[in-house]
């Protein structure tokens, strides 16, 4: 088998794939103060900055600068640690939990969309294969 030709081929079609509607809501909610507002909602509790950063790989500047913009929206609150004065706290408000719900909703309701017409069998075999994926990406992060 020719895998080199297969990776093209591969590189192709998910280039397609991200240029399709529907994956671009999909990669949305992965992504910037969407990915930020559903990581909040799905933490009890408050949260730190830094954490949000190391999940998303992005410096604390761009996390600071969409905590703003978040906060300016009334979706989010920030307040200091009454415990280490040098932390911040950021917890969601309840505006913030209405719309990450909605979000949430509107990316499931796509994925199971895509899901349902792909069919029972290739459905089921595309889930385990990303699993797949998933597993073997760590092995290939010298190659970049």
């Amino acid at each position: 088998m020719d895998y080199d030709e297969l990776a093209v081929e591969l590189l192709k079609k998910m280039q397609m794939l991200h240029m399709a509607k529907p994956q671009k809501d999909i990669a949305g909610s992965l992504q910037g103060e969407t990915f930020i507002l559903n990581f909040i909602a799905h933490h009890d509790g408050d949260v730190l900055p830094g954490k949000i950063g190391h999940e998303m790989d992005v410096s604390s500047a761009r996390i600071a600068t969409a905590l703003n913009s978040l906060e300016k929206k009334g979706l989010i609150t920030r307040q200091i640690d009454t415990n280490d004065r040098r932390k911040i706290l950021v917890r969601i408000t309840e505006e913030g939990k209405k719309i990450s719900e909605k979000q949430l909703k509107k990316v499931v309701a796509v994925a199971t969309k895509m899901l349902h017409q792909l069919g029972e069998h290739d459905a089921k075999e595309y889930v385990r294969i990303t699993g797949r994926l998933v597993e073997i990406a760590p092995n290939c992060n010298e190659l970049l």
